[in-house]
């Protein structure tokens, strides 16, 4: 392509001046092009160089200029890795750059080698991995690379399945008897509550959401998935399709699960639908029974039969 435009000319005399100042806008731009220390990318660079080494992470170990000395050690349980030369190097704990100038210093200092440049690569992080567990589309390790939330390893994990309570266990490896329950948010939502930061070694459990199975006279018998491990009597009937016409509501019952066997706790239901009596909780794994009403049932097929019958007579008599 030819430039037609009209030609900037610079006058001898002011050509230092013109060019001191075009170098000052080229390396303000230059600066400007550079990755701000809030962008994504430096973040991500820098949650990386923060990597701690930890038990089982393989690294490789270079010394520029003497390839005798270049090795792989994996880090110990006691946090150490072996190189030759100077022997066990304690590394758990530390960053790669980190065990890179201890290295440097032991090599310098032993007089092995002199002003020694050491590289050291990770090449498995065993350290960093973090195991999703439960109602998840694909439990099992994943690794952690810098600051990871709760929702990030659900996520990495397939998601939740349609089983999955709002519960999750969070275990520490530095506190194993410490476990901490995370409560979801509805949507997931991005709440400090519930997208919690995840550590490496951590183990989450996402657990099932807990069911109540609503049998008997109701319109639609079946298990109840509950929500946030909370459910009400009336929450179960109504999710279940009401109770049926023939139903014997002062004979419903509540039929528990308990270390000494099952335990049926009779309900006032009749009472609990006029707002008469307070509404019950229900725990996982309850069976709601609503038995059905042999005399309603009774009843309700002789006006049935009664009802045809007066068709029929009214048909009967038509001209």
């Amino acid at each position: 392509m030819i430039y037609r435009g009209p030609v900037l000319s610079i006058p001898a005399s002011t050509a230092p001046l013109a060019l001191a100042l075009l170098t000052c806008i080229l390396g303000s731009w230059a600066q400007a092009q550079q990755v701000s220390p809030e962008s994504p990318l430096h973040k991500e660079a820098a949650s990386r160089t923060a990597v701690r080494l930890g038990t089982g992470d393989l690294l490789e170990v270079s010394v520029y200029g003497v390839p005798e000395l270049n090795s792989k050690a994996r880090v110990s349980s006691n946090g150490d890795i072996y190189l030759p030369l100077i022997d066990y190097v304690h590394v758990d704990g530390l960053t790669p750059e980190e065990a890179q100038k201890i290295i440097e210093k032991r090599l310098g200092d032993g007089g092995f080698v002199n002003n020694p440049h050491v590289t050291v690569l990770v090449e498995e992080y065993p350290s960093q991995m973090v195991t999703v567990l439960g109602q998840v589309a694909h439990p099992g390790p994943y690794q952690v690379l810098g600051e990871k939330r709760l929702y990030d390893l659900i996520s990495a994990a397939g998601g939740l399945t349609d089983r999955a309570g709002k519960t999750v266990i969070i275990t520490h490896r530095v506190q194993p008897d410490k476990p901490v329950k995370v409560i979801l948010a509805d949507g997931l939502a991005n709440t400090a509550d519930s997208n919690v930061t995840i550590q490496p070694g951590d183990t989450v459990v996402i657990q099932r959401a807990g069911i109540v199975y609503v049998v008997g006279d109701v319109g639609h018998p079946m298990g109840v998935i509950m929500d946030n491990d909370h459910m009400t009597v009336l929450q179960a009937i109504a999710l279940a399709g009401g109770t049926n016409k023939t139903a014997r509501l002062n004979g419903a019952r509540i039929l528990r699960h308990t270390p000494n066997g099952v335990v049926e706790t009779p309900i006032h239901l009749k009472q609990i639908l006029q707002a008469k009596k307070a509404d019950q909780s229900l725990f996982a794994d309850d069976i709601l029974f609503v038995p059905g009403s042999a005399g309603k049932a009774a009843a309700y097929r002789a006006a049935d039969v009664m009802l045809q019958a007066g068709t029929v007579s009214l048909v009967a008599l038509r001209p």
